[in-house]
């Protein structure tokens, strides 16, 4: 027993050398490959020193060893390791997002499963290629050592995924503190800008008094501008106030597109004050009316409405003929605000012609 921890002893100071180098979201094979090797080769040190008689007899379970039995159970338990440290490091992934109890229901589980079912693959191979069947002693023994090595490879799983879990958090605020930079840059680029924007806005008006309709739509597009630029200092709003912004953009769409286009927001009073990330409903009228077709035959309806704690946007789906001049990046940059902002995300959905975004309130 002595020998056996000194050899674990051994297995968590070279597991040392390797989290310091991780970096990555994704355990990488080479290094669950290389642990596994490592692991398998400390296990199976013993053996190895036996059957050169480097040491008289390490314990009764070697006293016949021979180069098949080697053999068989390095090749195995690299295989086994490596399975066990897949599971846990990185197949473990593939569940993340269910109930935390059935999730831990389907880890203990699978790795139950994974350590009778490699016992008796060993022992059926063992008994397969040396011919040789193995006392009762000695199958309680490899029972005893393949679930020491199922905990091990379970606690090194661990330590990886928290040094990569450490380290995409690390990423994610380094990358958050530079976009903060960039944004604090811009506002000091566009200080002057707004003063520009309205003095020329109030004396557009002036020029315009006698026409009501060009009036309201300068007061329109001046209230629109003042909240876009108020809204860069926060990144949440109520539902009332994103809708009173709302208000003013639909009057300068429609405006161009007259009855060509229309929106349709039935809304209870309940969800007036539950907040919502800034500009998100302009983002996605406005993502309708880039990609959809608007004409008389084909007008465009979107409609907006509450659901089950969600705020809905939704519009038939008539694709342009016409080049759309689009980044693309609209809805994936909402839906990182939304991780951010309310640890949830958008939901996008595209059934039966019918495009619809819901976005979580607050």
């Amino acid at each position: 027993m002595n020998n056996r921890f000194k050899i674990v002893t051994l297995v968590f100071s070279c597991l040392n050398k390797y989290t310091i180098i991780l970096k990555f979201k994704k355990a990488k094979q080479y290094l669950l490959i290389g642990i596994a090797v490592l692991i398998s080769f400390l296990i199976n040190l013993p053996r190895f020193l036996g059957s050169y008689e480097v040491i008289e007899r390490l314990s009764n379970p070697f006293s016949e060893v021979t180069v098949k039995d080697i053999i068989l159970r390095t090749l195995f338990l690299i295989l086994y390791t490596w399975f066990i440290l897949q599971v846990n490091a990185n197949w473990k992934l593939l569940y993340s997002k269910i109930n935390v109890y059935l999730k831990n229901i389907i880890w203990v589980f699978s790795n139950v499963f994974i350590y009778l079912i490699g016992v008796y693959l060993l022992i059926y191979f063992r008994a397969t290629f040396t011919g040789e069947y193995l006392s009762e002693l000695n199958i309680t023994l490899i029972y005893i050592v393949y679930a020491v090595i199922t905990l091990l490879g379970i606690f090194i799983a661990r330590i990886i995924r928290y040094q990569m879990e450490h380290q995409g958090y690390l990423a994610e605020k380094e990358i958050l503190k530079q976009q903060s930079l960039r944004n604090e840059l811009d506002a000091l680029k566009n200080q002057i800008n707004p003063h520009f924007l309205f003095n020329s806005l109030n004396s557009l008006n002036s020029l315009i008094r006698e026409n009501k309709q060009a009036t309201t739509f300068v007061n329109k597009l001046s209230f629109l501008y003042r909240y876009i630029l108020q809204s860069e200092s926060g990144q949440l709003a109520t539902l009332k106030e994103e809708l009173k912004f709302l208000e003013s953009y639909i009057y300068l769409i429609k405006t161009r597109y007259r009855n060509r286009f229309d929106i349709d927001i039935t809304l209870n009073e309940s969800v007036m004050e539950k907040k919502i990330a800034t500009l998100a409903l302009q983002l996605l009228v406005e993502n309708a009316i880039k990609h959809n077709e608007i004409s008389e035959t084909n007008p465009l309806l979107v409609k907006v409405y509450a659901k089950d704690d969600y705020i809905v946007v939704e519009n038939t789906v008539r694709p342009r003929t016409t080049f759309v001049d689009s980044t693309g990046n609209g809805l994936p940059n909402l839906d990182k605000r939304y991780q951010i902002l309310f640890k949830e995300n958008i939901v996008v959905s595209h059934e039966n012609q019918t495009f619809k975004v819901k976005l979580p309130l607050k």
